[in-house]
């Protein structure tokens, strides 16, 4: 009898659960749609009023876009962080970098990278306004696709066929915007996909050309990368390859050249590269972040800082360079899942590289934002309605 009564209870405490995550999940998704209406459209017309300003003084009109570019990007921070999706970082101290032009490389495993990277630098000052994304074509059908194509990230065509197209239109697009923008990071995945989509195409490739077989991240592609270095790195370069392998440290002399010659030159002063692990190496997805039914959990980032200088220029050595540091990214991923720690102290740049510490959301800014973007659009249709009265 005891036993029934218990069995019971646990049923009834099962449903309960249940019945709570079904209802999170329903006021979740109509907050989310909500959220999009009232914000998207309102940097769109925000951004056609100062239309003018684009034509009489560039400089102010994309600081003011770049302003709330971050701030829809805040928006997006909120989904994961209301959810309980909390951040860790590890790592070289990147605080060093933010001001500079940097290439910031990660590898690919779920839509919920790009929100994760977007909560990340939320937490940064002039990092968002100051961006530039490398995605898909297909992301420009999204909802976000306008607010992408107005803030002039790039979007890159798939497949084989399109691959060199997209090549020589990234390179454009670097010299007409990345540059003329004063942008200062710039985010590629060089996998060009998800690891489950690319994970077996990736694994006969490496067997064929006697490659690394990996299997938490996949072979990173080429032409982005290459096009990148060739068009903003200009300067001379240390040798890789030869067994004597440089050093990157904070100390180098390398480094302290760049951080003391003319910052207006359009070079590329740094490669980031961040990986990304979740918990279990179960990856979040952008529904899941939206419907928040996963339980609250910590997702890592280590971040790996090199001055571009070392970077080697020689497509063949280069493309090593990548690949050594995919292999890396294997070895850490595969000791972060077994043992759930980082082993960043093994492979970071820095001589002393920043423990584990939470990357902090602040609350206040997100009320204010959600009351700027609510009064902007009933603004905006005041407005509208009186225009449209007069007509």
């Amino acid at each position: 009898m005891k036993m029934g009564i218990e069995e019971l209870d646990k049923g009834i405490c099962t449903i309960t659960y249940r019945l709570f995550v079904a209802v999170k999940v329903v006021i979740r998704v109509i907050f989310v749609l909500l959220n999009n209406v009232y914000c998207i459209p309102t940097y769109c017309v925000w951004m056609l009023m100062l239309l003018p300003l684009r034509k009489l003084y560039p400089p102010l009109y994309w600081k003011m876009e770049g302003l709330f570019f971050h701030w829809l990007l805040a928006m997006v921070t909120m989904w994961s962080w209301t959810a309980g999706y909390d951040l860790v970082e590890v790592g070289d101290d990147i605080r060093v970098c933010l001001d500079d032009r940097t290439l910031v490389v990660v590898n690919h495993q779920s839509t919920s990278d790009v929100p994760m990277l977007m909560a990340n630098f939320n937490a940064r000052r002039n990092v968002l306004p100051n961006i530039m994304w490398i995605m898909d074509w297909i992301f420009k059908l999204t909802n976000f696709g306008i607010v992408s194509i107005i803030h002039q990230d790039f979007f890159i065509l798939s497949g084989k066929k399109q691959r060199d197209k997209g090549v020589k239109e990234l390179r454009a697009h670097l010299r007409e915007s990345y540059i003329p923008r004063k942008r200062k990071l710039m985010v590629l995945f060089p996998e060009g996909g998800f690891l489950r989509k690319r994970r077996e195409t990736s694994q006969k490739y490496a067997m064929k050309n006697n490659l690394p077989v990996l299997n938490y991240v996949t072979l990173p592609r080429l032409g982005a990368f290459h096009a990148i270095i060739d068009e903003l790195t200009p300067l001379p370069v240390t040798k890789y390859g030869s067994g004597k392998e440089e050093t990157n440290t904070y100390e180098d002399s390398a480094l302290v050249s760049l951080l003391t010659e003319d910052k207006s030159a359009d070079k590329l002063s740094w490669v980031l590269d961040i990986t990304i692990a979740y918990p279990g190496g179960v990856p979040l997805d952008l529904p899941t972040i939206i419907m928040g039914y996963r339980r609250a959990c910590k997702t890592y980032l280590c971040y790996r800082l090199y001055p571009a200088s070392q970077v080697p220029r020689d497509h063949e050595t280069m493309t090593k360079w990548l690949f050594d540091r995919w292999a890396e990214k294997e070895r850490m991923l595969e000791t972060f899942y077994q043992t759930g720690e980082f082993p960043y102290q093994m492979y970071c740049s820095s001589e002393k590289p920043l423990g584990p510490q939470l990357v902090h959301q602040d609350f206040l800014r997100f009320f204010i934002l959600h009351v700027f973007f609510i009064a902007s659009s009933c603004a905006h249709y005041w407005i509208f309605v009186q225009l449209w009265s007069l007509i």
